[in-house]
């Protein structure tokens, strides 16, 4: 058995943590493209909802509410502003991402990404919903 004292020491792999990661997962979020055209006003943010102060029960209600409706209209992309919280990086902010991909969310999401710093920035999301039933394209 080899003397332990004469092993060569190794050195440790380097630990880069983890970055944070935006409010959507990558495969969950607005593509790059997508979003440049929200930016340039390309694509047009149809309707958009404040959370601002309410409590996660009410703020839960209304967007359900607000993404039912705005479904129904035949929108497809909306803004949800959440505020950016001012402690422990604010619950709303937090919650409104695990909800829209809840199942009574989710029926309407198609996906979601942090807005633009000049649209609120980490204190909102951009929303892409689902075709509405009588809504699809020609041809598809």
């Amino acid at each position: 058995m080899p003397d332990s004292r004469a092993r060569k020491l190794l050195p440790m792999p380097s630990y880069t943590p983890p970055r944070s990661q935006p409010a959507a997962p990558a495969g969950s979020g607005i593509d790059d493209r997508t979003a440049r055209k929200v930016l340039k006003g390309q694509l047009r943010i149809e309707d958009r909802i404040d959370l601002h102060g309410m409590t996660q029960s009410q703020a839960h209600g209304r967007l359900v509410a607000f993404l039912h409706r705005c479904h129904g209209e035949g929108q497809r992309m909306v803004m949800v502003i959440t505020g950016k919280g001012r402690m422990s990086g604010g619950i709303l902010r937090q919650m409104v991402p695990h909800w829209l991909r809840e199942p009574q969310c989710a029926v309407y999401v198609s996906a979601f990404r942090e807005a633009h710093v000049s649209h609120g920035g980490q204190g909102a999301l951009y929303v892409r919903l689902r075709r509405g039933q009588g809504t699809e394209r020609p041809g598809s």
